[in-house]
């Protein structure tokens, strides 16, 4: 039997990627549970705060700081998936990683992605304009 460290590079990585894909679709399964009827609010709300934070481009530790940046990504998310995902029943929770493996087959929608951006841009102008008004006045 060959030692761990032997095991070759390319199934560490494939075990890597199985990993992140799980995370990713428990992700979306916190999403749909935070919107499910069977789950109690408490729950519900731990799941839609996880799945939001996990979703948002904006990090509690900003990624450009070396080695803690990625901590939130590597640590924080995982362990909160796995927390709810623990206090949602188990027949729910294996009806929507089937509901959530469905949705991720579908194609990317790159218009939710442009109105995201335009969302953003937007907020970012009428912050600018209150700043820039309260600089003048």
């Amino acid at each position: 039997m060959a030692a761990k460290g032997s095991q070759p590079m390319s199934r560490r990585l494939d075990r890597l990627k199985s990993w992140a894909k799980g995370i990713k679709r428990d992700v979306l399964v916190l999403w749909l549970a935070a919107r499910d009827r069977r789950v109690h609010w408490s729950v519900k709300a731990a799941a839609a705060l996880i799945a939001a934070y996990a979703l948002s481009p904006i990090d509690l530790i900003p990624d450009f700081i070396p080695i803690v940046g990625y901590l939130d990504d590597l640590l924080i998310v995982p362990l909160g998936v796995a927390l709810v995902v623990r206090m949602i029943p188990c027949d729910v929770i294996h009806e929507l990683r089937v509901q959530s493996a469905a949705i991720m087959e579908r194609p990317v929608s790159r218009a939710g992605a442009v109105l995201v951006v335009l969302s953003w841009l937007a907020f970012a102008q009428v912050l600018g304009a209150a700043a820039w008004t309260a600089t003048l006045g």
